[in-house]
């Protein structure tokens, strides 16, 4: 069950690169998230990159370890309340109302989140825009610390919250 304590819940979806994964780690700690890994990941949760991308943060985040996406898929109690985090939609991070235990979910780094994903769920797809010609994506640690903290400036500090 998860921590009802925390804001949101991170999701990587078969992670390859532990440096990002710590930098996650990091991010989650400092916005009170919970990490979900999910599937093959291009590393071990022991590799020397990740503790010191994660520093002494690691110990401190609320994560689980989910072998496969259908073991993490039976944790979602509503579907409704899960962001995909992708290039290949229009709509806006800024634009939904996130909400307490919202899963924040991204795919893996060289190809993101599966295509037939994003068509089951096509109105729960959010982009971050890019301005700059020929970016294709930004790095996935800054991706969720962006998405984090638009989540964290709804629920703390907009004089719209729910």
């Amino acid at each position: 069950m998860p921590d009802s304590k925390k804001l949101f819940r991170i999701v990587l979806i078969e992670p390859e690169i532990p440096q990002n994964t710590g930098n996650i780690g990091r991010t989650c700690v400092a916005t009170n998230c919970e990490l979900h890994l999910v599937g093959k990941m291009g590393f071990e949760i022991n590799d020397t990159n990740l503790k010191r991308a994660g520093l002494d943060y690691w110990p401190h985040l609320t994560w689980h370890r989910h072998a496969t996406f259908e073991d993490w898929w039976r944790k979602v109690e509503d579907p409704s309340r899960i962001w995909l985090f992708t290039t290949k939609t229009k709509r806006t991070y800024f634009e939904p109302q996130y909400q307490h235990g919202d899963w924040l979910v991204f795919g893996k780094e060289t190809k993101g989140l599966d295509p037939d994903l994003l068509l089951k769920f096509p109105n729960q797809t959010v982009t971050i825009p890019m301005l700059g010609e020929g970016a294709r994506s930004l790095n996935l640690a800054t991706s969720v610390a962006i998405a984090a903290y638009e989540g964290v400036r709804q629920m703390t500090f907009s004089s719209e919250k729910p």
